[in-house]
Order: structure tokens, then sequence, then C-alpha cells
């Protein structure tokens, strides 16, 4: 299987959002990480053909989740979000009024642990906790490819200086990926473009720790 994905930058600091088809043209498909927009997305979605079978989020950082709750009401999509942070989607004014940010809160349908296995779309997914950039990160491998959100970039890692940071864990999650899976495997990050993992081990200027090690 060739995954078919295409990148939307939503919201006001250009969020990755990703609409992932087991193939052009199928009728139904996952959205991962709808930060905003939720409209404009669900034009986009019939204007591809497709009909959005759930929902997946990396984690619940405010400009990840801003369009999960209208997208799941316009659509009936089932919402799959960490055990750990689903109740920062829940209520999300408890951790995000205090910063001018609203969003609409959702119960998710379904709470991840990492580590199991979807079936979504026609797409087989494999749940990841990678913890580091926050304490319930998620990430989502499917057919060669890792829905990363911010735990890795293209040249970059994601930050460590917000609430349940810690730098020591998010290279431990990055040390993970890398020792799960080929070096080609392709990373769709939660900002910035698409990257594989052999060249950010290779060449990311945070990750000298991971090249040193034995």
């Amino acid at each position: 299987m060739d995954l078919v994905v295409d990148r939307y930058e939503l919201g006001p600091i250009g969020t990755n959002c990703y609409v992932v088809r087991a193939l052009r043209g199928a009728e139904e498909c996952v959205v991962v990480d709808p930060g905003a927009d939720a409209a404009a997305l669900r034009l986009e979605l019939a204007r591809l053909g497709t009909r959005c079978a759930a929902i997946l989020v990396t984690h619940t950082h405010w400009d990840h989740i801003g369009g999960v709750a209208d997208l799941a009401a316009g659509t009936g999509a089932p919402v799959h979000v960490s055990e750990v942070e689903a109740t920062v989607l829940e209520r999300p004014d408890d951790f995000y009024a205090a910063l001018g940010v609203r969003i609409r809160p959702h119960v998710a349908e379904v709470r991840l642990d990492g580590d199991e296995s979807l079936e979504l779309a026609g797409i087989s997914f494999e749940t990841l906790p990678v913890p580091g950039h926050s304490p319930g990160h998620l990430a989502f491998h499917a057919d060669g490819c890792v829905f990363s959100g911010d735990v890795l970039f293209a040249g970059g890692v994601g930050r460590v200086d917000l609430p349940g940071g810690d730098w020591e864990t998010l290279l431990g999650s990055i040390r993970m990926l890398a020792d799960r899976f080929p070096a080609e495997t392709v990373v769709y990050s939660g900002h910035g473009p698409p990257t594989t993992l052999g060249d950010e081990l290779a060449r990311n200027p945070f990750l000298l720790e991971l090249r040193a090690a034995p």
C-alpha cells in the first residue's frame, strides 16, 4: 500500500493537519491533528471525494486540537486521543483560556495508551507512545510513514520547556523510533515539511547524542 497524504497548514501558527487515504480517490480517510478551520477542512474533504472515518490526535497542545470538536460534530468521526491527555480535550478552558485561546471541548470516543493496532479507513495504524514534548504524546505509524506530531521535525525536535516536557524523555522517544523503523521511514511532523528518520539521524543538530551513542 502506498498512502496518499495531503498536508494542510491550519491555524495562526500553521500547524500541520494530514488527510490520510489508502489510495487516491478512497471513499474514507483519516484526519490527523485538525488544529483549526474545521469548516474549510470539510470542504476540502468534499472536494477530494472522501469522508472522515476517524480523527487522530497526537497530543493536546492548543494548536493541534482547535478543530477537533467541530470536525467530529460535522462528520461523526470518532476521536482518538491519549488517555493521559484526554482531560485537556474535555476541558480545554482549564488549560488555555488564560492564554486567550478558546477551544470547543470534546469527549474522545477512543482513549489510547500506545502500542495499539487500529484499522481505520482501510489503513493499519500502530500507536506509539512518544512522550517528552508532552506527557501523553502519541505518534501513529502506517505503511512506512510516522505521523510524529511535535516530537521530531525536519532539522528540529519538539520543545521541552512547556508543562510536562522533558529532554531525556524526548530523546528516548526519538531513539525508540530510530530503533524500531528503517531509515527511509517518512516522518510527517506537526510543523514544517516531511523528512525521513535517516535524514534526521544523519543531520539534525539536536540529535548529536543519538549519533554519538554506540
